[in-house]
């Protein structure tokens, strides 16, 4: 397929349809009124189940199930606060309300109704997996649905946001337990939208981290080049991008320049902001990483590559790279990671990690290919390749 023809509403993991406003807390589903009503339902109180939707998450993975015949399709394990309520009995989980972390809500215009949405990290208690396995669900790596998503349906798009959006919600609660000024126990506020010390003379308020990383295809104008860097993780023959985080007191040009110059030696005057996307499957230590996409256009050649960062970096032509793209079969990945996806909901080849079946080269072996459409190190290369 074309490389033309990926051309995406939003950035994957950005276009969440949950989070279209932050709203006032006298709206009847904003994260105050909503907590209200979690905690009556928890008392028994009120019975407005079905207007509370719950996706559990064990270890960063959301639950997920597949439907589909010849074309799988997975979509989140949503379960309503009746039946969640019902899977958690006898299981080593006690609901309460500091454990379930608001993500947004969504009106249902043609049923008349809301929906609000809730996370929760359940990973303490391993029954649960045979439990919804049952059900055909099971706990997926984001990584491995990230692969598995057609970039073509909005709906599925829309899971994958929300379902980040939860994971760095979830990462940052696991990551952010005690007070960095006193020392003692931070606990949930705001339905989980923040935390705050318990001690009285602190009191201090925490809210979730995002950790900007500058990512820059390096162009080289009067040879018609680009400078790609390939990492020792990296799977064999893939380039991608430059990239590093921002450090205090730096603009993000001044880390573009930096990183650049750290990593490969290369010095680069103009740097052109390109777009942005969120990134919630780093590791658990940055729950939310943002990556700013740049164009930097390099004012010396010479490479001299820091070992300790990059394994290589080299110049590559325009032609070479649009060859990278054009040899990739993105959509046959896709469809291959959906196809294991919906193995492991019916429960065939269940906890295998997948994120390394990830294969995107054709028949003919490629000398080199670059990310997919779901990373914004793709969408980069592809601009400067077809100049966009």
């Amino acid at each position: 397929m074309s490389t033309m023809s990926i051309n995406l509403k939003s950035p994957v993991f950005a276009g969440n349809p949950i989070r279209s406003k932050t709203p006032k807390p006298s709206d009847p589903f904003s994260p105050s009124s909503a907590f209200q009503t979690l905690k009556l339902l928890l008392s028994g109180q009120t019975h407005a189940q079905d207007q509370f939707q719950v996706l559990p998450f064990r270890k960063g993975r959301p639950l997920a199930g597949s439907t589909g015949g010849l074309t799988k399709k997975w979509h989140l394990g949503w379960l309503s606060f009746g039946d969640f309520k019902g899977v958690l009995e006898g299981s080593e989980v006690k609901l309460s309300d500091d454990l379930l972390v608001y993500l947004g809500y969504k009106v249902k215009e043609q049923e008349e109704t809301s929906v609000v949405y809730w996370a929760i990290d359940v990973s303490e208690d391993a029954s649960l997996v045979d439990k919804l396995g049952s059900k055909e669900f099971c706990f997926v790596e984001l990584r491995t649905l990230m692969v598995a998503t057609d970039w073509a349906d909005d709906a599925a798009m829309g899971e994958l946001a929300i379902a980040g959006h939860a994971r760095a919600l979830l990462e940052w609660h696991n990551t952010s337990r005690f007070c960095g000024s006193c020392g003692e126990m931070l606990i949930p506020a705001e339905a989980g939208r923040r935390k705050q010390c318990i001690k009285d003379s602190c009191k201090k308020r925490l809210y979730p981290r995002v950790d900007p990383v500058v990512i820059m295809l390096v162009i080289d104008k009067n040879n018609d080049r680009a400078l790609l860097g390939k990492q020792s993780r990296f799977v064999p023959r893939m380039w991608s991008c430059l990239a590093g985080f921002l450090e205090p007191g730096e603009s993000l040009e001044e880390a573009v320049r930096r990183e650049t110059f750290e990593e490969t030696g290369i010095k680069v005057g103009e740097v052109v902001y390109h777009s942005s996307q969120p990134w919630p499957v780093g590791p658990s230590s940055m729950p939310c990483q943002l990556m700013i996409g740049f164009f930097a256009y390099a004012t010396s050649l010479d490479i001299n590559v820091d070992k300790s960062e990059l394994e290589d970096a080299k110049w590559h032509s325009r032609e070479d790279v649009k060859n990278a793209l054009t040899f990739a079969e993105y959509e046959k990945a896709q469809k291959t990671s959906a196809d294991k996806v919906d193995q492991m909901c019916k429960g065939v080849k269940k906890g295998q990690s997948l994120a390394s079946d990830f294969n995107v080269e054709s028949g003919e072996l490629a000398p080199m290919f670059v990310p997919g459409p779901f990373a914004i190190a793709h969408h980069l290369i592809a601009s400067w390749v077809h100049q966009v």
